[in-house]
């Protein structure tokens, strides 16, 4: 007998290598009767000119684009705030996120935002606070990692360290493109932890408390392979075509996995080791990952062991060995990235734990689908692991 579940996603999603090449066309396709777009960018990617070759198509297609390219990781309101502004004067009929998680996530807000004044961005925060329509949203990953692209869910920072969700239906593109040659050369570390922030979006959906539905599962576990299979390869070789494909096509999946059965503790630790330290998002998952599933251990050994048959494959015994197999080769695959493993390595001080702690309590919205509870003792006693 199944549970009852409902399961959302993007209606369309385009995977097509070479597709940011012919941007313009796919976009024409898709919206015939509009012409002003905003990419919303960051400004790493726009002096690269990786992005040349994508809004020299869209201008052959005649789309008037306006570039808001001064994103930043974790943005803070008043970035979404000044972008928002930036769209409005421009007229924008279409909102296209080109780039990481947060480029893609501020392209969510700017999409509600712009075309109207009635709903105040600090009235968004939350789940299901959104009462706007938005413009035509259309999401283009250049990482292999937030799955952003298939989310309903925008981050921001709010005050000096406080990371605030907005989660709502009308966040979820209509049109999300995959084009893994925008991948091609990304630096190992953005790599290692973008791939690794996908893994936990897909651990967490398999065992999230309340809203784990069989589509999500199907989606997690796929996700897992891909993306467990390619993670060093695509670290040890850079323009490896083949494993940048899987770990963008891996990422997607697990994003649409968790945007139906969300994540749970790993995040909710991850938030103030970035919103605090300015770690970024994905090495913050990475650094609690171990820790936080040996705690869960006990409840979702298991869920654990499944997810085992597919990232340690052939291993055998209990579900508790199978599930010390799954966080050994976790380990060891982030140890083999050569990212930073430790709390202490990326310049957290002890004094700083407690502080952590209690701001990881504020995620309740995360917490609430961990598989066993947590409080803020054992927050800590995880990042004391983790230190």
């Amino acid at each position: 007998m199944t549970n009852a579940f409902r399961f959302q996603t993007v209606p369309t999603l385009v995977v097509e290598y070479g597709a940011a090449r012919r941007l313009g066309a796919l976009l024409r396709a898709q919206f015939p009767a509009l012409t002003r777009v905003c990419v919303v960018t960051d400004g790493f990617l726009h002096a690269s000119g990786l992005l040349d070759p994508a809004l020299a198509d869209l201008a052959a297609h005649g789309w008037d684009a306006t570039v808001i390219h001064d994103v930043i990781a974790d943005p803070p309101e008043h970035i979404v705030l000044e972008a928002t502004s930036r769209a409005r004067m421009a007229g924008a009929e279409l909102v296209l996120g080109l780039g990481g998680g947060s480029s893609m996530d501020v392209a969510k807000l700017i999409a509600v935002l712009a075309p109207q004044r009635q709903q105040e961005l600090s009235e968004m925060y939350g789940v299901n606070k959104v009462t706007a329509s938005r413009l035509p949203l259309v999401q283009m990953p250049t990482t292999a990692g937030t799955g952003s692209e298939v989310t309903a869910v925008s981050i921001v920072t709010v005050g000096e360290a406080k990371k605030m969700g907005v989660v709502a239906p009308q966040l979820i593109a209509d049109l999300a493109i995959l084009d893994a040659e925008l991948t091609l050369g990304l630096p190992v570390a953005a790599t290692a932890a973008t791939g690794v922030d996908a893994m936990v979006h897909a651990i967490e959906a398999y065992t999230s408390a309340h809203l784990k539905n069989p589509v999500s599962d199907l989606l997690a576990v796929k996700a897992l392979d891909l993306l467990s299979r390619n993670l060093l390869p695509a670290c040890e070789d850079g323009h490896n075509r083949q494993a940048r494909e899987a770990m963008l096509l891996g990422a997607t999946f697990a994003g649409q996995a968790f945007a139906n059965a969300p994540v749970a503790a790993v995040h909710a630790l991850a938030y103030p080791i970035g919103g605090i330290y300015h770690v970024p998002h994905g090495l913050s998952n990475a650094l609690v990952l171990p820790h936080v599933l040996r705690f869960n251990a006990a409840a979702a050994a298991p869920l654990y062991a499944e997810l085992a048959d597919v990232v340690v494959p052939g291993v055998t015994g209990s579900d508790e060995s199978k599930t010390q197999a799954l966080i050994q080769r976790l380990e060891q695959m982030i140890a083999a990235t050569a990212i930073p493993a430790r709390l202490r390595d990326v310049g957290i001080e002890i004094s700083g734990l407690e502080r952590m702690a209690s701001d990881a309590m504020l995620q309740t919205r995360l917490l609430v689908n961990n598989p066993r509870p947590v409080s803020e003792a054992d927050a800590l006693a995880i990042y004391a692991a983790a230190f």
